[in-house]
């Protein structure tokens, strides 16, 4: 397994430098709702270029089940009013980062900072419990898995 990860932790590095994702993430108007659009990049730029943007704080990407969501459990701590993220978009191939997501918030972490019930390769957390259940308790995760219509995301956000 370590040399596994290693593995991909390598393949992972030649992909930022051969394959540049440009845009993670757009900084909107709102306080109270975030957008994760997981693998799905033509999703979030149709959400960074619509009206929505006024009404979230956050729409952006999520590729990992473990630097991206401490990255989101950081960001969801240090932003007291945002209380809901609704996930949408393409899951992330291998990684399963929505998956974990939802499991994380349905089931936690266990003693050694894995979230029960993920099934990506790696969903263990470096975030301590703390903030992982204070993350749980203050935002509502909306599952919209595999929907990539940005007409029925701005119904739910209207």
């Amino acid at each position: 397994m370590a040399i596994r990860k290693k593995f991909d932790d390598v393949a992972g590095k030649v992909c930022e430098a051969v394959l540049p994702i440009k845009h993670e993430y757009y900084i909107g108007k709102g306080k109270e709702l975030a957008i994760c659009t997981l693998s799905s990049i033509g999703l979030l730029e149709q959400i960074s270029k619509s009206e929505i943007m006024d009404k979230v704080v956050l729409a952006g990407r999520l590729l990992s089940e473990n630097k991206g969501i401490d990255t989101m459990i950081k960001f969801a701590l240090g932003h007291p009013a945002l209380e809901r993220i609704i996930v949408c978009g393409q899951e992330v191939k291998g990684h399963k980062a929505g998956q974990a997501l939802l499991s994380l918030y349905k089931n936690g972490i266990d003693k050694n900072g894995r979230i029960i019930g993920a099934i990506g390769p790696y969903p263990t957390l470096k975030s301590p419990l703390p903030d992982v259940e204070a993350f749980r308790k203050q935002v509502v995760i909306v599952d919209m898995m595999g929907t990539v219509d940005i007409e029925k995301i701005v119904a739910l956000v209207a």
